[in-house]
């Protein structure tokens, strides 16, 4: 934000900003903890704006009276947690999610999740703890082979890269250190679908499950996890009858999605929208039912209006003269701003190979159109039928996240100048435009690194990459994307280091 005229309060739990794209590299000392993450107060202070932070947790968002409570626990007794309670003008939303445990049962007491960077640590420590304790003399094969069974369930982009990461920290590290216990060591990859990677091209899906099974990594899809003793793993087949099996282990990693953190639940049933997996946003990241809060990044996703419930109106605002047909010149009037305010409209377009807006008329009519050519109301609802099967919502990544911190703030920068001229796509439902034009997510592309130094490329225009080139652009745009100099600067010396030294193994 660039407007000083705003008293900005940032409340947080923790003191710093992580870069969670590069967690996974943190499990197996690929990436040190402290260097991809920033202390708030660095940020805030190199702000124009009136900027204050206040280590704290908030429990519970009241919109009726516009306050947040807080509770901060640094008051020395952690049964004495001392209460702060904020007033709001507007209230940003951006509390991320917690890990989804799906109520199976045993997975929130014997997993380790992969959200924050207290979480990296902790696995690292694990697996270094794991190797020691292989290599004590009074154990059995069996034992050995047991301790160091390190299953991850899950086989998104997080999962894929951990599991990929920590074969490459085991045998290009480890095995150099525990060379007895080399043997024992297994990995395996719990995938519930039929395929790993199944929201990446079917190239970068094919070609990760045969690296992965060169490399020795036990990739088992179609098995849904049922049940995490703190001794074995129980999971069942998705077909061939739902045969249920166990497996010992002596690690599991859970990384299979995002659940809802209980303050936002809580705040949900406030707004009325009780029966949600995450908060639902309009297309300027407003919380639905409030005129004050906003939302974004995983606690929220962007509800987008479909064009069928607003066709009456969109036809209406379109026939000027109120003749009950509409001309293509007519149409042209209006095409930016239905294109603007349906983003559906745009990707419907594409998937049918079509130019404009027009070329859909002339599709529903099955001839050629000129601009004295008229439809009617059912026309136009028959030309406009199929547009909203094009609806997706938006993933639960940092680009995603990132994008909307970046929109809102220009909004907040551009309050009074919109308010006076608004520069968003006409009301069809009412009068005059849109304060703003509604949030755009803008897809840069999507890296899968799968160890060995090879990573899969997903970028737009369909164009993929796989192998060592990918890898260097995965460094360059992960290292760009950083917070800060300061961080940038520690984790290219931590691949360097990684480099020549190798990682580190130390227990702590």
């Amino acid at each position: 934000m660039k407007d000083s005229s705003y008293n900005v309060q940032v409340i947080s739990p923790r003191n710093f900003f992580a870069f969670t794209p590069l967690l996974p590299s943190v499990t197996c000392g690929t990436v040190e903890a402290r260097s991809i993450v920033e202390p708030i107060r660095n940020i805030v202070r190199k702000k124009n704006v009136d900027v204050h932070y206040w280590e704290a947790e908030c429990y519970r968002i009241d919109a009726e009276n516009k306050k947040v409570y807080c509770r901060s626990n640094l008051a020395g007794d952690p049964n004495e947690k001392e209460e702060i309670i904020v007033d709001y003008d507007y209230l940003v939303i951006a509390t991320g999610a917690r890990s989804n445990t799906f109520n199976i049962p045993g997975v929130a007491e014997n997993c380790h999740f992969l959200k924050e960077v207290e979480d990296a640590q902790k696995i690292r420590r694990t697996i270094i703890d794991s190797f020691e304790k292989a290599s004590l003399p009074n154990l059995s094969d069996e034992e050995r082979k047991k301790i160091l069974h390190f299953v991850v369930v899950g086989g998104g982009p997080t999962g894929v890269e951990f599991a990929a990461e920590l074969h490459d920290y085991v045998n290009e590290d480890l095995v150099k250190l525990y060379p007895k216990v080399k043997d024992a060591v297994k990995i395996t990859l719990l995938e519930a679908t039929d395929h790993i990677l199944n929201m990446f091209d079917k190239r970068i899906t094919a070609f990760a499950e045969d690296k992965f099974q060169r490399d020795g990594i036990d990739v088992k899809t179609g098995s849904m996890v049922v049940k995490v003793s703190d001794k074995e793993i129980s999971t069942k087949q998705v077909k061939n009858g739902g045969e249920v099996s166990t497996m010992p282990y002596g690690m599991v990693v859970w990384s299979t999605g995002i659940g809802t953190r209980p303050v936002i639940m809580d705040f949900m049933k406030q707004v009325g929208q009780v029966d949600r997996r995450v908060l639902a946003t309009d297309e300027w990241l407003r919380v639905e039912g409030t005129d004050s809060i906003y939302a974004l990044g995983d606690c929220a996703t962007i509800n987008q209006r479909k064009v069928m419930e607003d066709i009456w109106a969109i036809f209406g605002k379109a026939d000027k003269d109120n003749s009950g047909t509409l001309t293509v010149k007519e149409f042209q009037e209006v095409l930016d701003d239905i294109c603007e305010r349906y983003p559906q409209v745009e990707l419907y377009l594409k998937s049918r190979q079509m130019s404009s807006l027009v070329d859909l008329l002339k599709y529903s009519e099955g001839d050629a159109v000129k601009e004295s050519v008229e439809v009617n109301l059912e026309e136009f609802k028959l030309a406009f039928s199929q547009v909203d099967s094009q609806m997706k919502n938006l993933p639960a990544t940092a680009q995603v996240a990132a994008q909307q911190g970046s929109y809102l703030a220009q909004c907040f920068n551009r309050m009074e100048e919109c308010e006076q001229n608004p520069e968003g796509p006409l009301r069809f439902r009412g009068e005059g435009r849109h304060r703003f034009r509604p949030f755009r997510y803008k897809h840069f592309g999507q890296f899968a690194p799968l160890g060995g130094e090879q990573t899969a490329a997903q970028l737009p225009g369909d164009w993929v990459s796989i192998g060592q080139s990918s890898q260097w652009l995965w460094y360059s745009v992960y290292a760009s994307k950083l917070v800060s100099w300061r961080t940038r600067a520690l984790v290219i010396s931590d691949w360097v280091r990684r480099f020549i030294f190798g990682r580190d193994s130390s227990g702590i």
